[in-house]
């Protein structure tokens, strides 16, 4: 069994960014009435790619889960910032050879995003409340940038 830990920055930064207000903000805007965390994300979309808003509605999830799909995006980072403040499940796996290699788990706090780096192994879009919605920010333009890799032996995340 694979067990979740809290998403944080540093035990993230392999596969991506997290995207969240922690800390003081980097500048004040808005005649004092807003703070901005400024550039939180390493947005690629590549050379011959451009940023794209999409909107994703998943079924939700439950803890234990059983994963057994795995999928990475060879030419685009991909970000997810949650619609809600309900927190979802974050599953990355270090790469082996062209394969999905050890896989962590990371569980949200409420308020919390990620940008998943380009092609980096992760799990399918999990979250654990209704309505299971979310803003993607992605790549959009030519060429195939979907990997999907069905795992030999199902794993339970808890």
């Amino acid at each position: 069994m694979i067990r979740t830990e809290p998403l944080t920055q540093a035990a993230f930064a392999p596969f991506g960014d997290v995207l969240d207000t922690n800390g003081d903000p980097d500048r004040i805007i808005n005649a004092g009435l807003c703070g901005r965390w400024h550039d939180r994300a390493r947005l690629d979309f590549g050379p011959d790619g451009r940023a794209g808003i999409s909107i994703f509605r998943s079924e939700t999830r439950a803890l234990p889960y059983l994963l057994d799909l795995v999928e990475r995006h060879p030419l685009g980072s991909q970000a997810f910032l949650p619609m809600t403040q309900d927190p979802f499940l974050v599953i990355v796996a270090e790469d082996d050879v062209g394969t999905p290699g050890r896989i962590r788990a990371f569980l949200t706090a409420p308020g919390q995003g990620i940008n998943i780096l380009r092609n980096i192994w992760h799990g399918v879009l999990t979250p654990l409340a209704a309505p299971g919605l979310f803003a993607v920010i992605d790549r959009i333009g030519p060429g195939n940038n979907l990997q999907e890799y069905r795992l030999p032996t199902p794993v339970t995340v808890g």
